[in-house]
């Protein structure tokens, strides 16, 4: 999930692949429908053992005219971090932290040392760390090696690793295509998830080596498709001419974690590793070729890496060749080459954390996009299981994932099995947001809503060729373009929703076209941000959406928050009224704790002149809290464009406070806790990001311990705790 707007080796990524004149809210109205205060209840397992002793609000209800009072509220206990360009993490006074499992770090035991000159292997980083550290999520580890959902001291981490940073993997000059075989294989291999044991020992977390569990997932790890798309013609390669099996997940980012103890990893932007060759389109039929350019991988793409170069030492390897998207092959299916291989990426990825010899699933029905990551709605039995997830690139959509099976409580222990039930039967809706602050959840269903055989764009000849061109579909039925919707959570205390959109570089107030929209209810700002000698345009500074379902695939929103920089104009920037203690730009992590606390990450280059990236603790309100308010934007020409929207209640310190700084040049991102609360996980993903050999910009994680540091950068893991043994943020 690295900001796009940086210019960084990481900066491959196509955002503007939407070309659909879909409705922008413009013609907005003046009368809000009323707002109810229905809270919606449930809770997953982990939820419902974490923090026993807080009082949670439910009902379980999705009654129109349902309410309840407003629910006990946690209370940040903390003084806020200081904004800070060092290069260290900075933490509130009480708190410590410690490096649990940075880039290159042995997963295996026998397997050698981190050497900090590039020297590993390729083939040992099946068993080291991979980097871009992620999305993560804990789950306790009892001693028969099974989910003990209230277990503090010994666990599983689930780690996503996103992306690479090249030149920190290598001793020195990285190869030109045709790339060396050994190097290409070595920033594959960083890529994927990891599954790793960790245990206190003397009261510190510690990777255990020999942990049962132990294992690194990486784009060659053999992977089953499920769901509609499975054995579709979409789906047939030279590796698996039938259509159900694939080769591994890259680019994770986001994830999720099942009632059933499993857990969901997105794949985000794997477009951009493909090539594919000029003249390429004269091979396809026409609707592939508009799929391909829909998703980004246009005809001439030479793909990021160039690992399609490489000439392998064993020619029937499919290692490198898959990153190929052209057709190469006679056949007319495409089980001769790997024509329809980007097909099988942009799905959530089902893993059970539990069984290292378990085969992870791809999730179909879910939709393929660039997904972030899948989030639950509550669980409560006798109900369908809800799945939110985004799309991250500019102008792209939000998603909602309703299940055919409704939730048996008995499911709760049955992993992927259980997955197999839930996530592979159900509705795909998209959403639209109306400009009276209610929304619609519009089926993505073949047949329907113009999701038909003869549609004019794409045929949508099958529910597996409406997943596979979910994004074509979400075009088709007029669902509301946003701006890059990265993460999601569900407050337990209320059942409602919040959705970061960390920027959109393309959103105008004057002169639209199909990939730059106007301004909207739901995104609302146009602006122009100074930084140093860049200037920046659009909604720089990114929002979090928030809502409420009301039953009938209807929700009322509203926006909670507004990035922006104290300093900024309040009537059209700081519209959230943001203080030094919590100003922050370009959200894109975000956690909804047990408790009710929302913990906000940044990704952002627009503030970068002032603090690196940070995150902050929140306490949230409900929609509707706030009220209307007519945002005055300010086109390129100096016209004044008003916008309608609707805002939640500016927070203040009391409720929304820096909580921790990152050092140079990295992300925040990636969160969970222990059950009992007192132990975080955060990563800190490419410090120092445009570092190269000779040029290092960050020495982290050894500069936050030795401040002469020459070490290279590193992504990693750290643990967080209070120095007086308290729970993490609270009072």
């Amino acid at each position: 999930m690295q900001d796009r707007n940086r210019t960084t080796s990481a900066d491959f990524v196509e955002n503007d692949n939407n070309p659909s004149n879909n409705p922008h809210l413009s013609d907005l109205l003046q009368v809000r429908l009323s707002r109810r205060t229905t809270v919606m209840g449930g809770l997953s397992a982990t939820a419902a053992a974490m923090f026993a002793s807080v009082p949670l609000v439910g009902c379980g209800s999705d009654s129109k005219d349902s309410s309840t009072a407003t629910p006990a509220l946690p209370k940040l206990g903390f003084t806020p971090v200081a904004r800070s360009l060092a290069d260290t993490v900075m933490l509130p006074t009480g708190y410590s932290l410690s490096v649990l499992y940075a880039l290159g770090d042995p997963l295996a035991a026998g397997v050698a040392d981190w050497a900090d000159n590039g020297s590993e292997t390729g083939a040992s980083y099946e068993k080291r760390s991979g980097d871009h550290h992620d999305a993560m999520a804990y789950y306790g580890l009892g001693d028969d090696g099974k989910w003990a959902s209230t277990r503090s001291d010994r666990g599983v981490l689930c780690i996503n690793h996103e992306n690479i940073t090249q030149s920190m993997l290598h001793a020195g000059a990285i190869s030109v295509a045709p790339r060396l075989e050994d190097e290409a294989l070595k920033e594959i291999n960083a890529h994927g998830v990891a599954i790793l044991e960790i245990k206190k020992n003397a009261g510190k977390f510690e990777v255990v080596r020999t942990g049962a569990v132990n294992r690194r997932i990486t784009p060659n790890t053999p992977m089953e498709l499920t769901g509609p798309v499975r054995g579709s013609r979409f789906t047939v390669t030279a590796y698996d001419a039938k259509g159900v099996k694939s080769m591994g997940t890259i680019n994770n980012c986001g994830h999720g974690e099942t009632p059933w103890g499993t857990y969901l990893s997105g794949e985000e932007n794997w477009a951009f590793y493909y090539q594919r060759l000029a003249g390429d389109n004269a091979k396809r039929p026409a609707p592939d070729v508009a799929l391909l350019n829909r998703y980004g991988i246009t005809e001439g793409t030479a793909g990021s890496y160039a690992w399609a170069s490489v000439v392998a030492a064993d020619p029937a390897s499919n290692v490198f060749k898959r990153w190929n998207a052209s057709v190469t092959g006679a056949s007319m299916t495409g089980s001769d080459d790997f024509r329809h291989d980007a097909n099988t990426f942009g799905w959530v990825v089902e893993i059970d954390p539990f069984n290292a010899a378990s085969t992870p699933k791809k999730r179909t029905a879910l939709g393929r996009m660039a997904h972030e990551g899948a989030w639950f709605g509550p669980v409560s039995v006798g109900k369908p299981i809800i799945v939110y997830t985004g799309d991250d690139s500019r102008n792209e959509y939000i998603y909602k994932f309703v299940s055919e099976a409704l939730w048996d409580a008995a499911d709760a222990a049955k992993g992927t099995a259980a997955g197999d039930k839930y996530l592979d039967k159900g509705t795909l809706y998209v959403g639209k947001f109306k400009a009276d602050g209610t929304g619609e959840w519009v089926a993505l269903v073949h047949g329907q809503n113009g999701l038909t055989d003869d549609n004019a764009t794409f045929p949508f000849t099958s529910q597996a060729a409406v997943l596979v061109a979910a994004r074509l579909a979400g075009d088709a039925v007029g669902a509301t373009k946003m701006d890059r919707p990265e993460w999601c959570t569900v407050n337990p205390l209320t059942g409602e929703v919040y959705f970061t959109l960390t920027n959109n570089s393309r959103r105008v107030a004057a002169s639209p076209s199909s990939s730059s929209p106007m301004v909207d209810a739901a995104n609302p700002r146009y602006y122009e941000d100074v930084n140093g000698a860049a200037t920046s345009k659009g909604n720089v500074n990114g929002h979090i959406i928030r809502w409420r379902e009301d039953g009938a695939n209807k929700f009322s929103w509203d926006i909670y928050l507004f990035g922006a920089q104290a300093d900024a104009n309040l009537s059209n920037v700081n519209v959230s009224g943001l203080s030094a203690n919590n100003d922050f730009s370009s959200p894109d992590g975000i956690y909804a704790d047990p408790r009710g606390v929302l913990w906000i990450q940044t990704d952002d280059g627009a503030y970068s002149d002032v603090t690196n990236c940070m995150m902050l603790a929140a306490v949230p309100g409900m929609v509707g809290d706030g009220g209307k308010k007519t945002i005055q934007n300010t086109a390129a020409g100096g016209a004044v464009v008003p916008v309608d929207t609707f805002v939640g209640k500016n927070p203040g310190d009391e409720n929304l406070r820096r909580f921790l700084v990152g050092p140079k040049e990295c992300e925040i991102t990636g969160l969970t806790m222990t059950p009992d609360g007192k132990t975080m996980f955060v990563n800190i993903q490419h410090p120092g990001e445009n570092s190269k050999i000779g040029d290092l910009r960050s020495h982290w994680p050894d500069s936050q311990t030795n401040a002469g540091s020459s070490k290279r950068p590193r992504s990693a893991t750290i643990v967080i705790t209070r120095n007086d043994g308290g729970v993490i943020g609270l009072v």
